[in-house]
């Protein structure tokens, strides 16, 4: 178990979960569906199986990319520490439940389980021809919010779709930021990215742009839904959070990227949660 959990980097988990829960709260606090445990359990169980599937079919496409890149060379497969077989067979393991367990949900879930592993699945493939990888990954992961509130109330929403385009824009940001370590590769590769495409400097741009739009993703509930000053200090802190980590990353400068990456956008995630989640609690039990 160890080893899987090392193939799929579970610890990463802790960028789209947390808005998978602020989808499945917002789906129980705004509308008349009641909290259930099982439900709950059954929405993180998708996720898990989800990102297993991904992270897993990404190590097993990428293996042979991974041995060359002197930066990845050390990864499960590529090191001898999971075989490709038995990364492969995880994957279909995992879509396998995935799915099954949509169907534990609803109708909706279950007939949009195969788009939603189509795209996390798809995304592996995208450096091979596009630049746009970035957002590919950020779309996959902004289906958490969207397919948590989904399961909830069998329905879509704008606020659940504003925080889905909240995830879109913000992955895709972090991850030109961590992309920028293989700028040379994969120029050298044949390989497409933001950073081989457009240069450090450019390519930490875009990603600005992309932080901004995130921002404004997180303020526009505000317009649609109730919402406390609780609520405004958890937008206050993520905004922060990507400003602080273009302070990390320079174009003469990008030594802290891994910081910028896994440390800043982890915190910003779980505390903008934490914050909707109390906002939603203090609401909802003492007409906060």
């Amino acid at each position: 178990m160890k080893k899987y959990f090392s193939l799929v980097l579970f610890a990463h988990s802790i960028f789209a979960l947390p808005f998978a829960m602020i989808g499945f709260f917002l789906g129980i606090t705004t509308t008349s569906n009641p909290f259930n445990w099982f439900l709950l359990v059954l929405v993180l169980l998708c996720m898990v199986f989800a990102r297993n599937s991904a992270m897993a079919f990404n190590r097993y496409l990428d293996r042979n990319i991974d041995a060359k890149n002197p930066r990845t060379k050390m990864r499960d497969i590529p090191a001898g520490k999971i075989s490709a077989n038995e990364a492969l067979i995880f994957v279909i393991i995992n879509c396998i439940l995935f799915i099954t367990t949509t169907a534990f949900i609803n109708s909706l879930c279950f007939y949009l389980s195969p788009v939603a592993l189509f795209v996390v699945l798809f995304y592996s493939y995208t450096k091979r021809f596009t630049a746009l990888c970035h957002l590919v990954l950020g779309l996959g992961l902004s289906l958490a919010p969207i397919g948590a509130y989904i399961a909830v109330t069998g329905k879509f929403n704008i606020v659940p779709v504003l925080y889905s385009l909240a995830v879109l824009f913000w992955v895709s940001g972090f991850d030109i930021i961590y992309a920028l370590q293989d700028e040379d590769f994969d120029k050298d590769e044949k390989l497409h990215s933001i950073p081989a495409a457009l240069g450090i400097k450019n390519a930490l741009n875009l990603s600005v742009f992309l932080h901004v739009c995130a921002a404004a993703c997180v303020i526009l509930p505000v317009f649609f839904t109730p919402l406390s000053w609780v609520y405004y200090a958890g937008v206050a802190f993520f905004c922060f959070m990507l400003i602080y980590q273009h302070l990390l990353v320079k174009p003469n400068d990008i030594s802290k990227v891994n910081k910028a990456f896994a440390t800043t956008n982890g915190f910003a995630s779980v505390v903008f949660a934490l914050c909707f989640l109390m906002d939603a609690f203090l609401r909802t039990n003492y007409n906060f």
